[in-house]
């Protein structure tokens, strides 16, 4: 050995010692990493709404009025005493890695917990907005359970099929269909789902939209395909509504469907383009004439639906989440019109429509 520290086996002077620390600096990197990235994972973000919207519920239900409940995400359950139906009916729930590495399907304890929390055990119909897996993946399970028609497109009664449920509780709407619930009178409108602003998301959740076969799960959270996305007006002698549950539009898609309220789904708006957010107020709040929005669609696909409710966890609102932008939309909207009112829902509990 010579009189510098010299590896002659490496050639290099200090080689083994600088090799050591390269290793102990690229592991504490990676563990480093590893716990900022559970953090992010594990973290939830605020919701884009202003907790001043939020409404308790009904303390009394008086006789003949038209009632809702939330779960989060669009699932909404609507009731006049005498008939119930609900929009989705999603009530499972998947941690982040699972949902991005793993394989999903229903979560049948989680339904019927869900099920109990809104309290009723028959519906006359389950519909979701479209087909991806946080809307129509445990309506066929809901339906079974509740002896509800399935109500949707070709895609969701592929869901429907690939559950086992019998096809008499099947129905695919075609574009401004009318179905009558008791004295609700329903209509599918056609619309676009939301744009994802990542390429790489939008070309799994929007290309190929359709599911050509009846899917059994459990598969990959992308195989529940979009299918055609539809926009929901509802007519009862107490009111009308417009359930917009993904932050899409058709240009002119809603003229001739006035509201008094509009369920507005805001996920991801302020990931969008200004010009983008203004056309989609348009084409849907302002185009009704509704004075009364109520923002669905905001809170996290992951968390647990107990308690209140959560933004997304901070990995995914790292990438692209843009709420602080959409409730800056909200409130700029509610300054300019004093007639406007927000609303935002407590979970389950049962808040008077109309």
């Amino acid at each position: 050995m010579s009189g510098h520290l010299f590896d002659e086996r490496s050639g290099s002077p200090y080689r083994p010692a600088m090799i050591r620390t390269l290793l102990a600096l690229i592991g504490g990197a990676v563990l480093l990493s590893g716990a900022v990235f559970l953090h992010l994972l594990n973290t939830p973000t605020p919701t884009p709404v202003n907790p001043n919207w939020a409404v308790p519920g009904a303390t009394s239900i008086p006789a003949g009025v038209v009632t809702v409940r939330f779960t989060g995400t669009s699932t909404l359950l609507f009731s006049d005493g005498a008939t119930n139906w609900m929009i989705d009916g999603w009530f499972s729930r998947f941690g982040p890695v699972t949902l991005v590495t793993g394989e999903i399907g229903p979560d049948v304890e989680a339904i019927e917990a869900g099920l109990v929390r809104n309290e009723v055990t028959k519906l006359a119909a389950v519909i979701p907005i479209h087909s991806h897996f946080d809307h129509a993946m445990d309506a066929p399970e809901v339906a079974k359970r509740t002896g509800a028609l399935l109500i949707g497109s070709e895609s969701t009664a592929q869901i429907g099929r690939g559950w086992g449920l019998d096809e008499t509780q099947i129905r695919v709407a075609e574009d401004r269909e009318q179905f009558v619930l008791g004295q609700f009178t329903i209509t599918l409108i056609e619309t676009n789902h939301f744009e994802f602003p990542d390429p790489a998301i939008r070309e799994q959740a929007l290309a190929n939209p359709t599911i050509e076969a009846p899917l059994i799960p459990p598969v990959d959270a992308f195989d529940y395909r979009v299918g055609q996305p539809y926009a929901i007006h509802v007519s009862h002698p107490r009111g009308r509504w417009l359930i917009q549950g993904s932050a899409g539009y058709r240009d002119g898609g809603l003229s001739g469907f006035p509201a008094d309220i509009v369920f507005l789904g805001i996920g991801g708006l302020g990931t969008q383009a200004e010009g983008y957010r203004e056309a989609y107020w348009r084409e849907t709040v302002e185009l009704s004439g509704a004075k009364h929005v109520i923002p669905i669609h905001f809170d996290s696909l992951t968390a647990p639906i107990e308690g209140a409710f959560v933004g997304e966890v901070r990995a995914a609102s790292f990438l692209s989440s843009g709420d602080d932008v959409t409730l800056e939309f909200l409130e700029e909207k509610l300054a300019a019109d004093p007639a406007l009112r927000f609303t935002t829902l407590p979970r389950y509990d049962e808040v008077i429509l109309f």
